[in-house]
């Protein structure tokens, strides 16, 4: 019965299309692909987590009656948390929402047409590929990857699909970004000399759930399927749940945050990853057993690959113990500046006209202006009700698995900042420059590929 409704709407799109599918640009196979306009899109979740509900959530619900979106079922492996996600649907949605134990069973429904991932940093590639594979498009949070092996599967799964997918690099639906974009791009700011990106909280208690820890028991979970290609460990629920702390299941602040700040540099200059990466940094406040550091610095080397006479730096810089989580990005050139936190353009720190003089040069100050009129901050917290910015990236993806066209953050902007986070995560772990070895498409340190 399913499968005949979705062949009737399909083969009735393509019949009423008739002779205009080439003025389009559309084939008749991909115009096939469209949900039709009544179509109701039906989602399921895929990871019953803190972001899904509290931000990932609250973003669906602004767009879905107008779109015609509905959620009808939850995967998660832990009872507690699959039981809360049936729970707090039905009451957003007003019917009854299917409750998997885990993906096999969710995809076994046969009726799902997209998903939500927001699972655990490692796993966000697997659930990636599972879903195409299912024949569902994708919304996957980010890190897309942890490892290269997993990105480049991920990768490789995903452009043999004809699913959409969104990678959860917010940033990339906001105005203000997408007028550096567009000015950096245009030429008008010159040559990026240096980027400053830096992400500050003082939070003892971010990424920990004590009370979560408490409640969950081995026999309420699997285990074995949450570790799904890592390498086995003895059951231990903060790892099950305090994840971000502990590698190999999570980077830390590369893969948090860093992978959303790293992403514009991508974007704004079209270059697919660092040349090298140099890292350091410890655990030097919160001395709770954790594996990854609460102090990172990392610093880049950007440009084109063989060409020291073109290039840039980037500097990220994170602390867990200080910090008023007002994430900073700045953009740099011999002209002045672009401020993504005030969306300003400025002369500020420019070559003045008395400096070129000297130099017999001429000067190249920039102007003072405005981005955008509106900001678009950036929500530091990871539960961010809806904010603007993911709530603009989530009804970009809604439109896309209707329209078919790509989203603002396609699956490539997932793999590149998944090398920046790897690049970096290899010189944290190792203490060497990290490169990447383009042929072989790995994270190199000391030259050897890196892995865990």
């Amino acid at each position: 019965m399913e499968e005949s409704r979705r062949k009737f709407l399909k083969q009735s799109a393509i019949a009423a299309a008739g002779t205009y599918l080439g003025t389009m640009g559309l084939s008749a196979k991909s115009y096939g692909n469209i949900i039709g306009a009544n179509d109701r899109v039906r989602v399921g979740v895929v990871g019953f987590s803190d972001r899904f509900k509290d931000s990932l959530l609250p973003s669906f619900l602004n767009h879905h009656k107008e779109l015609n979106f509905d959620m009808v079922a939850v995967s998660d492996l832990w009872n507690y948390r699959r039981g809360l996600g049936v729970e707090m649907l039905k009451s957003k949605f007003g019917h009854d929402i299917t409750a998997c134990r885990n993906n096999d069973e969710l995809y076994n429904l046969k009726d799902i047409d997209a998903v939500i991932v927001s699972t655990a940093d490692f796993q966000h590639a697997t659930h990636a590929i599972e879903a195409v594979n299912a024949k569902c498009d994708v919304y996957c949070e980010k890190p897309f990857a942890e490892t290269m092996s997993d990105a480049r599967a991920a990768l490789k799964a995903i452009k043999a699909s004809n699913q959409i997918i969104q990678i959860g690099s917010q940033r990339r639906s906001g105005g203000n970004y997408k007028a550096a974009s567009q000015f950096i791009k245009d030429g008008k700011f010159g040559d990026i000399t240096m980027v400053e990106l830096s992400w500050n909280v003082n939070q003892p208690g971010r990424w920990r759930r004590p009370e979560l820890v408490a409640k969950l028991k081995q026999e309420d979970t699997d285990w074995k399927r949450f570790l799904i290609n890592r390498p086995f460990e003895e059951w231990d629920p903060r790892k099950y749940l305090e994840y971000r702390l502990f590698w190999p299941y999570s980077s830390g602040m590369p893969g948090q945050w860093m992978s959303h700040q790293i992403d514009t540099v991508h974007w704004f200059t079209g270059l697919k990853h660092p040349r090298s990466v140099v890292a350091n940094g410890g655990i030097y406040q919160w001395k709770d057993g954790r594996r990854n550091w609460d102090t990172t610095t990392a610093v880049f080397d950007y440009g084109k690959e063989n060409d020291p006479n073109n290039g840039f730096q980037v500097v990220f810089s994170s602390r867990m113990h200080n910090g008023d989580e007002n994430p900073t990005e700045i953009y740099y050139s011999n002209g002045g500046e672009l401020n993504l936190n005030t969306s300003k353009v400025s002369p500020k720190g420019g070559m003045t006209a008395n400096a070129a003089k000297a130099m017999n040069m001429q000067p190249n100050l920039l102007p003072e202006l405005k981005l955008t009129e509106q900001v678009e901050k950036v929500a530091a917290s990871a539960n961010t009700g809806g904010d603007k910015l993911t709530s603009n990236h989530m009804r970009n993806w809604m439109e896309c698995i209707r329209s078919r066209q790509p989203t603002n953050a396609p699956v490539e902007a997932g793999y590149y900042h998944s090398i920046a986070t790897i690049m970096t995560n290899a010189a944290a772990r190792t203490g060497m420059k990290a490169t990447f070895d383009e042929a072989k498409q790995e994270v190199m340190v000391g030259g050897k590929v890196f892995k865990y």
